[in-house]
């Protein structure tokens, strides 16, 4: 004999927007709050949440191991640069989505100086890797995101 589960306690959750997690890893330029995630949701998969970034802030090289990680771009404009020498670069704007597969060095710009960039991110698992990589950074400014899940550049 199944029985059927209890749906009302867990089913569906509605995670509203007064009750993000900003007890989250944080890193100076950027603001990070969870949405979704073990604690806040059961979520086991996912990581969801928003981030603000600083007008003109970027990281330093770096990848999120076996993690893939979505960004949905809600205002402003971001700019990736990414390969092995962060060769390629491409923008997006509001309305846009970036997806940045397992391993892709890359690096995170706020391309605009004046505004900052509000954007939605989620990873495949709760885990908060962040490899950093000795490599020079295609782009470099006096506002950098520095922290434990940021290098800083060597400007």
């Amino acid at each position: 004999m199944t029985t059927t589960p209890n749906w009302r306690e867990h089913g569906v959750r509605i995670v509203r927007s007064g009750e993000l997690d900003s007890n989250t890893p944080q890193t100076p330029g950027m603001t990070r709050a969870a949405a979704i995630n073990y604690a806040k949701a059961g979520a086991e998969k996912l990581w969801a949440g928003t981030v603000n970034i600083e007008p003109d802030a970027k990281t330093g090289a770096h990848h999120h191991g076996e993690l893939e990680s979505v960004i949905y771009v809600l205002s402003g404009r971001a700019r990736m640069r990414w390969g092995e020498a962060l060769e390629y670069v491409a923008e997006a704007d509001a309305g846009d989505f970036i997806y940045v597969p397992p391993f892709v060095p890359h690096q995170e710009i706020n391309a605009d100086p004046e505004q900052p960039l509000v954007c939605i991110l989620v990873r495949s698992d709760q885990e908060a890797i962040v490899v950093n990589l000795d490599i020079e950074p295609a782009e470099t400014s006096d506002t950098i995101w520095i922290g434990p899940n940021h290098p800083a550049d060597s400007s």
